[in-house]
């Protein structure tokens, strides 16, 4: 494991936030879009997570980002306000080594800071291991699978829900 240097997200991260999404929408199934979006769509995103006051973290590595997470609503209604859903994206050349969970550890303790009491973990497609074991390792909890309710490469995906108590 390499340790990285964390950090709230600047302007200048969102050509590479943009190129690792891209990447994970085009060859992975943790995004269900089939088109990457385009560069002015994901500055955007970013814009109104951090908008919503939401954590927005990057992941640096000898001057260089390699991984963001972030956490975001989990629904819109005013009910649901104290629970967020995380994301986490990792430079495809840099995955399995430790850098997501080092990103989904800070951002548990910035989302605890912000006073939110539950976080949900989305993961699309139940054969995503390591997104699943990642969350397990951090005390998640399996609450349900939607069962092939995507369908992306040709195949139906499961929904695999978890849940941690902050």
């Amino acid at each position: 494991m390499i340790n990285i240097t964390i950090r709230p997200v600047h302007a200048s991260d969102i050509p590479t936030i943009h190129r690792i999404y891209s990447h994970s929408v085009l060859h992975g199934t943790a995004s269900w879009e089939l088109e990457a979006p385009d560069f002015n769509e994901m500055q955007q995103r970013v814009q109104r997570v951090l908008d919503a006051g939401y954590p927005y973290l990057v992941g640096e590595y000898e001057g260089r980002t390699i991984g963001y997470s972030y956490a975001s609503s989990y629904r819109p209604r005013p009910g649901y306000r104290f629970t967020v859903e995380d994301s986490i994206y990792v430079d495809p050349s840099l995955q399995h080594i430790g850098i997501g969970k080092q990103l989904l550890v800070t951002l548990l303790e910035a989302c605890r800071a912000k006073g939110y009491r539950q976080v949900i973990a989305v993961i699309g497609d139940s054969q995503n291991l390591a997104s699943i074991r990642l969350h397990q390792a951090l005390g998640f909890e399996h609450v349900g699978t939607f069962r092939n309710i995507g369908f992306k490469f040709d195949r139906w995906l499961d929904s695999v829900q978890m849940q941690k108590s902050l």
